[in-house]
Order: C-alpha cells, then structure tokens, then sequence
C-alpha cells in the first residue's frame, strides 16, 4: 500500500515537473552547464522525459522501463543541479535560495535514484506468473 501510495506521488510529481519544462523553460534552460549544446532543446527532452517516465510507472508493463528510465534521467540531470549550485542559480527563477539549500539538493538526487530503482523489482503477483 506504501510502496503504490509513493508511486503514485512520483508518478504526479515527475509529469508535473514535465510539464513545468514546457510551461516555464526558461528557469530550467538557465541551469543547464554551459558545456552542453541546446539548452532549450535540453530541457524539452527531459520534460518528456520526465512525463514519459512518470506515465509509464502507472502501467505494470512499462513500470520497471519507466523506473530504469527515470533512474538514467535523475543521472543525466546531475550536471545541471551541480551547475545551479556552483553558480548559485535560483530554481524556477523565484528567490534566492541559500547555499546550503542549493547544495542539499544534490544528495536527494540518490533518493530519487533509489525511489526510482525501487519500481525496477517486479512484484510479488507479476514473479509468481513468471
């Protein structure tokens, strides 16, 4: 019941984050790593990344590619968090944040990492049919 509870709550919060790279790139652009081409471009392919990655977690036939997917994600974003500490960039373009709020961000990208993986294990029923 937890573990559905959280997939869902990861489900919503990952297609919402999708949707903000559409609705707002702006913010998001700004944080990509100046070594990387196309920022814009960046950010509307984790967007649809991010929705693709949220939607499939709802399916029991896309939820472990969903997971892997949404784990490759999480590391491929890395680089633009490490930026926006670096250089202490406000996400979304609001306040400033302090630095160690910027820099805490960093470390919850393993707990994404590991909500995600948690999704890549199929489940009691689907191992009993297999």
């Amino acid at each position: 019941m937890v573990k559905t509870g959280l997939r869902w709550l990861l489900t919503v919060g990952m297609v919402g984050a999708g949707v903000l790279h559409f609705i707002r790139p702006e913010p998001y652009a700004a944080i990509v790593p100046a070594w990387l081409p196309a920022p814009l471009l960046l950010v509307y392919l984790s967007g649809a990344a991010e929705i693709a990655g949220g939607l499939g977690l709802i399916l029991p036939a896309t939820r472990r590619l969903a997971a892997w997917g949404l784990i490759a994600l999480f590391v491929a974003i890395f680089p633009a968090n490490l930026n926006m500490a670096i250089h202490a960039i406000s996400p979304l373009g609001g306040d400033p944040l302090p630095a160690w709020a910027l820099w805490g961000r960093l470390p919850l990208q393993v707990v994404f990492i590991a909500w995600a993986y948690w999704y890549t294990k199929p489940t009691a029923a689907r191992r009993a049919t297999v």
